[in-house]
């Protein structure tokens, strides 16, 4: 199952001013009995942060919205290689569409069951 959460806070300057509400997205990975973030630092720079249940709860209170996906981690998924957090994320799910580039975007296409 992989996890997408979707934050409409960042200290980055790009999203607030090409981005909608969502100015960041990371996905969250369940690996046995613990959950790991992938979290977008910067190109070539994703930190692993490992969550559990309760880390969830938290975040939904800070204003985090998640969708849950029942897919896998694709093999061959390298969260380094990607340029934004949004092309991270695309790339763990799975989804190819090219003209998804802002966490917005994302967030109405997994919406729709895209």
């Amino acid at each position: 199952m992989i996890i997408v959460a979707f934050s409409d806070k960042t200290s980055k300057i790009l999203p607030h001013v090409f981005c909608g509400k969502w100015k960041h997205v990371a996905p969250i990975v369940a690996v046995n009995d613990n959950l790991i973030m992938y979290q977008f630092v910067r190109c070539g720079r994703v930190e692993k942060i490992s969550l559990k249940m309760r880390d969830i709860k938290i975040l939904q209170s800070y204003g985090w919205r998640f969708v849950y996906l029942p897919c896998a981690l694709p093999h061959d998924f390298n969260p380094k290689d990607a340029k934004t957090c949004v092309e991270m994320t695309k790339r763990a799910i799975g989804i190819r569409c090219w003209h998804m580039q802002t966490p917005g975007a994302l967030f109405r296409h997994l919406l729709r069951g895209g």
